[in-house]
């Protein structure tokens, strides 16, 4: 599947779940471990586990292996990594804390 189409998916199962302040980075260039960053918040641990399976269980109902999740156990910081597209799912004041997306903006 193409590139655009599995940001696409993402970007659409995290709005239709209700994501918060979601936010595609294109890294290509200046990653060498993906090409596309999604940032998105969850408002509960509850939020952030359910947002992180419903996009990995919709990759892979597309055909994508997902390579892998971390962090959904705890619920704060979930990880998704699809290959080329790693999707970031936070509570507010873990994301606030962090400050991923300003670091692969450039605008930290």
């Amino acid at each position: 599947m193409e590139l655009k189409k599995i940001v696409k998916l993402c970007e659409t199962t995290l709005d239709d779940m209700k994501a918060e302040d979601i936010l595609v980075i294109d890294v290509t260039g200046k990653s060498s471990m993906s090409d596309v960053l999604i940032f998105a918040t969850g408002t509960s641990t509850r939020h952030v586990k359910s947002l992180a399976h419903s996009v990995n269980a919709n990759a892979k109902n597309a055909g994508l292996e997902p390579l892998g999740m971390e962090g959904v156990n705890e619920g704060q910081w979930a990880l998704v990594d699809l290959g080329d597209l790693v999707i970031h799912i936070m509570l507010p004041d873990v994301r606030e804390f962090y400050q991923l997306e300003k670091l692969w903006q450039g605008d930290a």
